[in-house]
């Protein structure tokens, strides 16, 4: 078999996996009630001038960074900007408080500094193990902030540590990855049409008077 036959059916199987990962993320458990609670608290930590910061290793850096920017930037409407920070962002920041206390601290050690009660936290860890994440959560949690896991299969500690948590059914970490950056369009979306449904409709009347 040529070897771009055996790619073919590499793709497709890995394709067919992520999709087989959420579809049972969508029949089984508390997924679309949790997602869905978890964008209006978002949508109302916003609406009350909080913030949202979110934190994670590796690929979950990255994928807080991308839902940070969705909010930022925007995701599918034109609307003001919402104030989301991802705590991987800053190296200074990161690297001085690795070197001058512990990695483990990276993130709790930010939220000491910029958080506040009423403002959401959001830790992406795809063991629900991972030391400066719990951490983190820890501290917010006891800022009086609103937090959230996303992590894999069984939630690990951070199952216990988030007032809520999310969890892809899958032990594989490119499958649980791709279920969080799901997870984080569809908050992106709910947020925009909870806050921004009225300016949009004022919007279109406007338009038409026009």
């Amino acid at each position: 078999m040529p070897a771009n036959q055996n790619y073919e059916r590499l793709v497709q199987a890995r394709i067919e996996e992520s999709a087989a990962v959420k579809l049972v993320f969508l029949v089984e458990g508390e997924a679309v009630p949790s997602i869905s609670q978890a964008a209006l608290e978002i949508a109302r930590a916003f609406r009350n001038g909080r913030r949202l910061f979110l934190f994670g290793n590796g690929g979950s850096a990255a994928d807080a960074q991308h839902i940070a920017a969705e909010f930022v930037g925007r995701y599918l409407k034109e609307r003001r900007a919402l104030p989301a920070v991802a705590l991987s962002v800053n190296t200074s920041c990161l690297t001085a408080i690795a070197n001058d206390y512990s990695y483990h601290e990276v993130f709790a050690r930010q939220l000491e500094a910029l958080a506040g009660p009423g403002d959401v936290a959001i830790g992406i860890s795809t063991s629900g193990n991972s030391p400066n994440v719990l951490r983190g959560i820890a501290a917010a949690n006891a800022k009086g902030m609103i937090t959230l896991g996303l992590t894999g299969k069984d939630g690990g500690k951070l199952k216990f540590t988030a007032q809520r948590c999310i969890c892809a059914p899958s032990d594989e970490t490119p499958r649980i990855q791709e279920v969080h950056i799901l997870v984080g369009h569809i908050l992106c979306e709910i947020v925009e049409q909870e806050l921004f449904r009225e300016a949009a409709r004022e919007a279109g009347e406007f338009a038409q008077v026009t």
